[in-house]
């Protein structure tokens, strides 16, 4: 069975995210980033970094050639670290709520937020993607999605391969997220059993503060072991953590807990 050997750094970036104020946002972000650089393998930050959870997408919505994939690129360039984190991005005709993973080579790679949440009316603003993004970082093979895809755990769930060569589709999620306090009960409770039933590490980063629609965010961010065991919780302040993940931990605990050797076979079909 094939694991990563090498530990991994992670920085969760918990955020008070500037209304509608992508520069101000760049700048902000910017700024904790640049602390970072030298002392970390990868840094989260939240869902819609550059804007807030908006529904105003005409106004907020930025291209693939725009300024903050142009930021991104400079910001993970001069940290030595992939930074990620979603923006709101036009696509021809559409809106996507769209993770970026920059590298600091300048190379990225994409995901589309697969879950439209339909309690704010995101679906009817955005369109949803249809792939799931498993990139790699020192051997890591890390899964990063986006907010309300955390309720979906078929969606979510982590398989393993036929052969004796093949691994996890994953060893680390990563949820990125513009989470309410009102529902914070369901993400702290998500987290926790998305890392268990998928035997893998599981990141959470949520803004803080409050945005433009008068909703408040408790932050909550989190990193959680492959038992549920929390490693860092960051409450509700402005906070920036580094946490290093132990693959030695995470291959000794699929060894001897095989709960994949039990798991139900299903095709996805989107």
């Amino acid at each position: 069975m094939s694991h990563p050997t090498e530990p991994l750094r992670v920085s969760l970036v918990q955020g008070n995210t500037r209304w509608h104020d992508a520069a101000g946002n760049r700048d902000y972000y910017g700024e904790k980033i640049r602390a970072l650089k030298g002392t970390t393998d990868l840094i989260v930050l939240p869902e819609t970094f550059t804007s807030g959870f908006t529904n105003e997408t005409l106004g907020n919505a930025e291209t693939m050639d725009g300024p903050s994939l142009a930021w991104l690129r400079d910001a993970a360039a001069d940290a030595g670290a992939v930074v990620t984190g979603s923006i709101v991005i036009r696509d021809g005709e559409r809106c996507l709520n769209r993770l970026v993973w920059m590298r600091p080579d300048g190379t990225f790679e994409t995901y589309d937020k697969r879950h439209l949440f339909r309690m704010a009316r995101e679906h009817e603003r955005y369109a949803g993607g249809d792939a799931r993004l498993v990139v790699e970082l020192k051997g890591w093979r890390i899964c990063p999605m986006v907010c309300y895809d955390l309720r979906f755990p078929v969606w979510i769930r982590n398989r393993y391969g036929k052969s004796a060569a093949d691994r996890f589709d994953y060893d680390a999620l990563i949820f990125v997220a513009n989470w309410p306090s009102a529902r914070r009960h369901p993400w702290r409770t998500l987290l926790l059993a998305r890392a268990i039933e998928n035997l893998s590490y599981c990141i959470g980063v949520n803004r803080v503060g409050t945005d433009g629609n008068d909703l408040n965010y408790a932050g909550d961010s989190a990193v959680i072991d492959f038992v549920g065991q929390p490693l860092a919780e960051l409450g509700a302040a402005e906070l920036t953590v580094t946490v290093t993940l132990d693959p030695a931990a995470l291959a000794a605990h699929r060894a001897r807990f095989p709960a994949w050797m039990d798991a139900d076979e299903f095709e996805l079909k989107v």
